[in-house]
């Protein structure tokens, strides 16, 4: 699929009125994970189009362009409304948090499995055992509080176990910060897979920072701004990789073609047909917003949209499935590492007046008051061991023990990790 020679339709056909604007909500109790991840994911790729042509116009002088970015934005402003309002009224906020961190699990592992450049895999592999984790931390929360076992809402597409502690992933911001990738030369995997994972990330960072006052409980609302302040940390890391050198116009299309994208591949995969609706009607409108950008480009840059993505056709489609193994193995071979600046280094490598100490004795020196901490042992106080949801043994034995939450791994020298 090349979106490029698709027939677009015309732009100012894509408005709709408020009954279509309002969806059919999916049945929580019947959705399968996958589409909720799907929603999730557009939900938050739409939010990324909004903001970033908010952006591009508040640093255009052309009002010619910022035209053109206010009628596809207004368009982008409605994709948006029907996706996020796909969630049923009866979801609580926790349930939805499981589900973002469910995306947050399978996205980056398959991101990572399909990335060619190590660099950017290296970057995949190493928030992932974070995300990982906050799905582990969200799932004790919804079952001490609600009695609902997270592995009824992710149908045990993902393990729920202990990734790289949360209290570990507290880290100075000088260590949030990546080298940027080279959009000329990267493939457009790579290209889509950075710009996804930021989106990605982004949104889900913006729905723990407003949503997260409005849980019942002060633990929940400890819980949620710990992990928010993580997701700030993800959205620095992740867009440190994106090329500074790329223009607004270059930027506006290799978006539009991320959607194009993402829908398409989407529109293979769906297995409820009123959101399998949306995901076709949402990519024809793309179509259209995709093919805008190229035209855009070629009036102001006297760039043909070949500079920017010089084959059109599509590269493997993403497809959401089960990547439990790919965890396990990347749980075994990286749980002890730490962001040292722009690289990774063993925990047990770190020099002793790194800031990352500095950093931790300063936000987590008294450790029993850590939110993502107090969780597991409320857990553990009430129900005598964590929750957790696995097929197989954790595969890092110091994680093994469900009466105890480690907050050594990863976060002091000198503590040992074993892999069976």
């Amino acid at each position: 699929m090349n979106p490029f020679e698709q027939k677009p339709m015309k732009i100012d056909d894509s408005f709709v009125d408020w009954a279509r604007l309002y969806p059919k909500p999916y049945d929580k109790q019947t959705v399968d994970p996958y589409t909720k991840t799907r929603i999730i994911l557009m939900n938050g790729i739409e939010a990324e189009a909004i903001v970033f042509k908010h952006n591009f116009h508040r640093m255009c002088q052309n009002n010619d362009l910022r035209r053109a970015l206010a009628l596809t934005r207004r368009i982008e402003q409605q994709q948006q409304k029907v996706i996020n309002w796909l969630k049923p009224i009866d979801e609580k906020v926790i349930e939805t948090a499981i589900g973002y961190e469910h995306l947050a699990t399978d996205l980056t592992a398959w991101l990572a499995m399909n990335e060619l450049d190590p660099y950017a895999k290296q970057a995949l592999d190493f928030a992932l055992l974070e995300d990982f984790d906050h799905l582990y931390r969200f799932a004790n929360l919804l079952d001490l509080d609600e009695q609902i076992p997270a592995e009824n809402l992710v149908m045990k597409y993902v393990d729920i176990i202990p990734g790289r502690p949360t209290i570990a992933e507290h880290r100075y911001p000088f260590d949030s910060v990546r080298n940027p990738l080279d959009f000329k030369t990267a493939d457009n995997q790579t290209k889509l897979n950075a710009l996804i994972i930021v989106a990605a990330e982004q949104q889900t960072m913006n729905f723990y920072m407003n949503l997260g006052p409005y849980y019942y409980n002060d633990l929940g609302r400890q819980l949620y701004q710990e992990i928010a302040m993580i997701e700030e940390q993800h959205v620095t890391h992740y867009g440190s990789l994106l090329d500074p050198n790329c223009t607004p116009l270059e930027n506006l299309l290799l978006h539009e073609y991320m959607e194009c994208y993402l829908y398409y591949s989407f529109l293979q995969d769906e297995v409820c047909p009123n959101t399998k609706s949306v995901w076709e009607w949402h990519f024809e409108q793309e179509i259209a917003h995709l093919q805008k950008a190229a035209e855009l480009l070629a009036k102001y840059e006297n760039k043909d949209w070949q500079q920017v993505i010089p084959d059109g056709r599509f590269p493997k489609l993403l497809h959401f499935h089960d990547t439990r193994d790919y965890v396990r193995t990347v749980l075994g071979e990286q749980i002890q590492l730490t962001a040292n600046r722009e690289n990774y280094v063993n925990i047990q490598d770190l020099p002793k007046d790194h800031e990352f100490y500095f950093y931790q004795n300063k936000v987590n020196h008294e450790v029993n008051s850590v939110p993502s901490h107090i969780v597991i042992q409320r857990h553990q106080e009430q129900f005598t061991t964590d929750y957790r949801s696995k097929s197989v043994p954790h595969p890092v034995k110091e994680l093994r023990d469900r009466t105890v939450d480690n907050t050594s791994i990863a976060r002091e020298a000198g503590v040992a990790a074993g892999v069976w």
